[in-house]
């Protein structure tokens, strides 16, 4: 509410109406919350997938799951699906390459409503693709909205996201969730 006045700070340290571009916003801190959470839990589900840990099944077990959904050979699209999600996840979390990290996950969200969630209608208590809707809204969400200040990509110029970013993910993803259901 008070805009302090702080004397002979450099121009270069304050943004619109004198804030502070030093310090986090509750929004920096906001998002940050959501990537690390919805990041490493993404990544998480990906380990259970790639190398059993956290409970998962491992990789010979989600193998045989994915060659039984019709993905042959399964193995290969079991590592394809878990290391997109883990690496995916990670990306996110840490605000890294975060277009291509968003990209990764909508892919895998679409192969799953595509192949497992889309027969059984909107919500998971039924077996639904309302699990998958979300991540892939939140995934599309930050690569649209950017990272953050508080991320790796505040580096680079896609670090900031916007239309182009949002685009690339989407699209990206649908390109890559397409050539899989193809194969």
């Amino acid at each position: 509410m008070f805009n302090k006045h702080i004397p002979n700070r450099p121009a270069s340290a304050t943004g619109p109406a004198g804030y502070s571009t030093a310090t986090p916003t509750a929004a920096d801190v906001g998002l940050l919350l959501i990537r690390l959470t919805f990041g490493l839990l993404m990544a998480a589900h990906g380990a259970q997938k790639v190398f059993g840990l956290f409970g998962g099944p491992g990789l010979t077990a989600t193998g045989k799951g994915f060659a039984a959904l019709g993905y042959r050979p399964g193995k290969l699209f079991a590592v394809i699906g878990g290391l997109s999600e883990l690496l995916g996840g990670l990306g996110l979390a840490l605000g890294l390459l975060t277009p291509l990290a968003a990209a990764a996950l909508i892919g895998v969200m679409i192969n799953a409503m595509v192949t497992v969630t889309g027969a059984h209608g909107l919500w998971d208590t039924d077996g639904g693709v309302e699990y998958s809707v979300c991540i892939t809204v939140v995934a599309l969400a930050v690569a649209a909205i950017g990272p953050g200040r508080l991320a790796v990509d505040r580096l680079f110029p896609w670090g900031e996201g916007g239309w182009k970013e949002a685009a690339f993910a989407l699209g990206l993803g649908g390109i890559g969730a397409a050539i899989t259901l193809s194969l």
